[in-house]
């Protein structure tokens, strides 16, 4: 995979796929740490002298502009970030994509509108993604993946696009697959992923390959529900999803077999029902009263999950522990976080909603190894999917 040290982008137009898709509350951003992660790779590309045209997306507006996923809001927090104007197109590939990238001088740079708010960006119809991959190259001369969190989809802007311009993977993007790497060739061990979130559902295909890769899997989150209901548990009200029980079998049997040391929850926070003051209490994982649901790993769960955690040398973590925006019930991912932090192994956390919840409870983002700015593509290279976005840039 080239990097840009292999581009020469003095004066010509460079299109920058980055990763911009911020959560937004109306206009203001909450989190802004995917822009700042593709701060770097657009600062060295206008610091050689490059016009930088930058495309990204943000939500899921179906193909059609809607006003509420506008970049507008992420071009001005761009602007602040560097330090100087970020022009804003507000359209994708038409006039006023056009004017502003003719307009850009040497060091300059502009933010097209959403990406998807055209529906070839992610047309399933190779003809009418290539359509508009032919209209967003033309904006160009060279082409830098640096979207990440993106890479796993084939989408115009990613997929297509650097079919049709010499290419190069940016900085952030050579960061992310260098840290990949060394989670899945011949990692330091203890070896142990920290898997949470909601579904098991979003993770079999990750839980199936690690199991030959691991020493230990540490099973927290809303997905933990369904491994306790598998062995036989009542877990009330507590997220369930019935119909992966026998797969989560599978796995509880392939752990035992291979030696994986496969940990549950053995208490969690039980509440009456689901928000932010919800009366709960502390019961036994193994007998979640009917009436009540699981909203968080409890205290001896922590004191478990940390001690399992305290001897490690590589630790991927991926999904919360509990319903962390829900203060009440941040306890027990800002344990596991803390257990990180505390640590001596090489610690990953897998972007989306965990990367979210270390900053959102404040915790030093320098006290990981590393912050990944992509969940869903990091689970997919760990599963050894070949994801798209990359493939493409290993193209010559």
């Amino acid at each position: 995979m080239r990097t840009i040290d292999s581009l020469d982008v003095k004066g010509r137009r460079v299109l920058v796929r980055a990763d911009l898709n911020v959560p937004l509350d109306g206009e203001t951003i909450t989190d802004d740490g995917r822009i700042r992660a593709s701060v770097p790779t657009i600062r060295t590309l206008l610091d050689s002298g490059a016009k930088v045209i930058v495309c990204a997306h943000l939500g899921r507006p179906k193909g059609s502009p809607t006003p509420k996923y506008s970049l507008a809001p992420v071009a001005r927090r761009l602007s602040e970030l560097l330090g100087e104007q970020v022009a804003f197109a507000t359209d994708v590939v038409g006039e006023s994509a056009r004017a502003t990238v003719a307009a850009l001088q040497d060091g300059q740079v502009a933010l097209l509108e959403n990406l998807r708010f055209e529906p070839g960006e992610e047309s399933k119809d190779d003809a009418v993604r290539g359509a508009f991959a032919d209209k967003l190259a033309a904006l160009a001369e060279l082409y830098v993946g640096d979207g990440f969190g993106a890479v796993h989809r084939k989408h115009a802007s990613v997929y297509d696009v650097p079919k049709r311009l010499p290419h190069a993977a940016g900085g952030l993007i050579v960061a992310e697959v260098e840290v990949l790497r060394k989670l899945t060739e011949d990692p330091a061990r203890p070896y142990v992923v920290v898997l949470g979130g909601a579904k098991v559902s979003d993770k079999l295909g990750v839980i199936a390959n690690l199991l030959s890769k691991v020493d230990r899997l540490l099973i927290g989150g809303g997905m933990a529900y369904t491994f306790l209901a598998a062995q036989g548990h009542e877990v009330g009200q507590s997220l369930l999803q019935e119909d992966q029980l026998d797969q989560v079998r599978g796995f509880l049997e392939e752990a035992k077999t291979r030696g994986v040391d496969l940990v549950l929850p053995v208490d969690v926070l039980a509440a009456t029902e689901f928000g932010p003051d919800a009366p709960h209490e502390v019961v036994d994982a193994t007998a979640i009263p009917a009436d009540r649901q699981g909203l968080d790993i409890g205290p001896r769960t922590r004191e478990l999950f940390a001690s399992k955690l305290a001897d490690a040398r590589t630790v991927f973590w991926n999904g919360p522990m509990g319903v962390f925006e829900f203060d009440a019930f941040a306890g027990g991912t800002r344990a596991v976080a803390e257990a990180l932090i505390a640590s001596e192994a090489f610690t990953v956390v897998g972007g989306g909603d965990s990367a979210a919840a270390v900053r959102r409870l404040g915790l030093p983002e320098d006290g990981f190894s590393h912050i990944s700015t992509g969940g869903g593509a990091s689970l997919e290279y760990l599963e050894g999917k070949t994801l798209p976005g990359l493939a493409a840039l290993e193209d010559s």
